[in-house]
């Protein structure tokens, strides 16, 4: 027997045909672009068939008759028993005019060919989106009923079957699969479409919450899903029944299910927290057009609703669908398949490969280099107070990704040791003696690096001043809090401003400041420090909201306590869980990798959120801590001198790991 086949190489088509050429003798002829040539010794070893059996036929469906050759139509003339069409864009993102001219254009462009060549019987791939969004159960005789047809996709899927229909002067069947997606015994899908965009939500929402605690869901309509591997064995058994002409059968799950049904069965099979409350998108049904569009009219509106499902990987128009009001019968279908052993699984029972094969292949971020070499390589880095502690254990992992790493510091000797250190590890700094508190040298130092480096690409605020002293051993030291201001706040902010220019001129840039993990807990004996870099993050904020459409963006680390030079003269805190330099080096790489807007620990977050809704409560208990602790010696002013810790304090501070006391 001998079949024609357009689209043979998509997802659905490419399987039809390895099913069709199982069959005896079987021999199938595939359209293919020439430009496409390359891939026919793939598909042949794919399907396991010699160059006798699978045969391609140079053409374009957007030509008449397929602009296959003359000489091949009149070679194929009688010869095809069945004729089967997918090729077709399946996209609900594709542009209309591309959906028109392949969908409509096209199945009359293979309907003519078909018609050409004397092919025994048309087959005809529709699809459920023919029906548009058609409220109630639509038949498998139904056709002319379908309505809300304003989307490209589902008017296009209507027309192009309304020529077959109307135009084919051959035999003719229609088949309407539902939302395919991967195999239901392998999970093999080759892209991402319908449910599947739903996937990185819930991947998110797995990330965010245990898997224990309940979630919110979005309730909706129903959705209709099957796997290739049904749509595929049912098109084979189908289209192989002696029958008239003029049949559709609709290949779709008898039991479908509701939006909100099918998300809390992925977050299953994905062991996310289960959705146990649904928000019905229903709900949002009662606001007239007119005013959605009004809304959507609005600038800052219009971005952030991009902003958020471009983050979720949602088409823009994907809400529209959710309240998908139609549901399909399927009872010729039934009949056509009864004894054959073919029918359509249980989502439920192959969600979980579904999942399992996106996130191997199909997750947006496996594609995406997420290294830090990735980002960095090449591009000029700054780290101020770069010749140690912190700073210096960043720039090792800049220079070490290939980036053109530029440190600077008050002291030449330390730069000087921090670039033996580098050369003797293969790589190099370029280091520059600089005071950041001093306003002048800031200036002197931003124009040497727009001279030399045409300034830079990522810029580490990382050198500051830290004091450790209770407002009331302050009184008279005013100049602490001037000092910790000059350097923390003004020096990193006339660095970053000189800097800035360069960056608007190329769009593209990123700031990273270090600030502290006492900007969210309050933590007392350390206001000076505080003060200066909580003013240093609002700047930030506002800085962030003025330059986020010029390519700039900004991070600020709530950094906890890091075992660094800065908290040596605390001899409390050599008992007090700490990270290392190297594992706050790691927070700042992942910050310029995937560009948060914050990061912070979740002991952090956890203060902040008590400062937010009881601060009274968090009062009394930095209080309690701050009474418990005494200050150091070094603040006191006395040498020598061991503070004593109760037993309380020594438990606390193995509980309290980073907060500042």
């Amino acid at each position: 027997m001998h079949y024609f086949v357009t689209g043979a190489t998509g997802f659905i088509g490419k399987r039809l045909v390895k099913k069709l050429l199982e069959r005896k003798g079987a021999v199938v002829h595939f359209l293919l672009r020439k430009e496409s040539a390359g891939k026919v010794a793939g598909l042949r070893e794919f399907w396991g068939v010699g160059a006798t059996r699978a045969i391609p036929v140079f053409g374009d469906l957007t030509a008449k008759k397929l602009g296959v050759s003359a000489e091949d139509i009149k070679a194929l003339k009688g010869q095809i028993d069945h004729f089967h069409h997918l090729a077709a864009v399946y996209d609900l993102e594709a542009d209309a005019e591309s959906q028109i001219v392949v969908n409509v254009d096209g199945t009359r462009n293979t309907v003519e060919f078909a018609k050409a060549i004397g092919a025994g019987h048309f087959h005809h791939v529709s699809s459920i989106a023919a029906a548009g969004l058609y409220e109630g159960v639509f038949r498998e005789d139904m056709f002319d009923e379908a309505e809300g047809l304003d989307h490209p996709y589902f008017m296009t899927k209507h027309e192009s079957e309304k020529i077959v229909r109307h135009e084919c002067k051959l035999p003719w069947t229609v088949y309407r699969p539902a939302a395919v997606v991967g195999d239901s015994r392998t999970g093999e899908m080759d892209k991402i479409d319908g449910p599947y965009y739903f996937f990185k939500l819930i991947q998110r929402m797995r990330q965010i919450l245990p898997p224990w605690m309940p979630s919110v869901g979005l309730e909706g309509g129903r959705i209709n899903i099957v796997p290739v591997d049904f749509v595929v064995n049912a098109l084979d058994h189908i289209s192989h029944q002696k029958r008239g002409s003029g049949g559709c059968f609709h290949l779709v799950d008898p039991m479908g299910y509701r939006v909100g049904d099918v998300l809390d069965i992925l977050s299953k099979a994905a062991h996310a927290p289960k959705m146990n409350l649904f928000v019905n998108a229903a709900l949002l049904g009662f606001i007239p057009k007119s005013v959605k569009k009004g809304l959507m009219a609005l600038a800052p509106v219009r971005r952030v609703y991009r902003a958020v499902m471009q983050d979720l990987g949602l088409p823009e128009d994907m809400m529209t669908f959710v309240n998908y009001p139609t549901r399909f019968d399927c009872r010729e279908t039934t009949a056509a398949l009864k004894g054959s052993g073919i029918a359509c699984p249980d989502l439920k029972d192959y969600a979980w490969r579904l999942w399992d094969y996106w996130e191997r292949h199909l997750d947006p971020d496996l594609h995406i280099d997420r290294s830090l070499r990735g980002t960095v390589a090449g591009k000029v880095v700054l780290v101020t107070g770069g010749s140690s502690g912190i700073g210096l254990a960043a720039a090792h992992k800049f220079a070490e990704a290939g980036a053109v790493t530029i440190i600077c510091g008050r002291d030449q000797d330390k730069l000087d040791e921090a670039c033996a250190e580098a050369r003797a590890k293969g790589y190099q700094f370029i280091a520059y003696p600089a005071d950041i508190a001093d306003m002048a040298d800031c200036d002197r130092f931003v124009q040497v690096l727009i001279q030399n480096h045409g300034g830079v690409d990522f810029l580490i605020n990382n050198a500051g001043r830290s004091i450790r002293r209770a407002i009331e051993s302050s009184y008279d030291r005013f100049h602490d809090f001037e000092r910790t201001m000059q350097l923390n706040y003004f020096g990193c902010l006339r660095v970053t401003m000189g800097l800035l220019p360069g960056m608007v001129a190329k769009r593209k840039g990123h700031i990273v400041n270090i600030s502290s993990i006492g900007v969210l807990t309050n933590a007392p004996r350390f206001s000076a420090y505080v003060a200066s870099k909580a003013a240093l993050d609002a700047w930030t904020r506002c800085a962030s909201s003025e330059f986020a459409d010029q390519g700039i963006s900004f991070t600020t680390i709530n950094m906890p306590l890091v075992r660094t030079p800065m908290i040596a003269p605390t001899q409390i805190y050599k008992n007090v869980p700490t990270l290392s330099p190297e594992e706050a080096a790691d927070m700042i790489a992942q910050a310029c990798i995937f560009k948060p807007v914050r990061i912070a620990t979740r002991l952090g977050v956890t203060g902040q959120v008590l400062h937010a809704f009881v601060p009274r409560i968090a009062q009394i208990v930095m209080n309690t801590s701050f009474r418990m602790f005494p200050d150091s010696s070094a603040a006191k002013g006395e040498k020598g001198a061991k503070p004593q810790l109760s037993p309380e304090a020594i438990a606390m501070q193995q509980m309290m790991r980073g907060i500042h006391f």
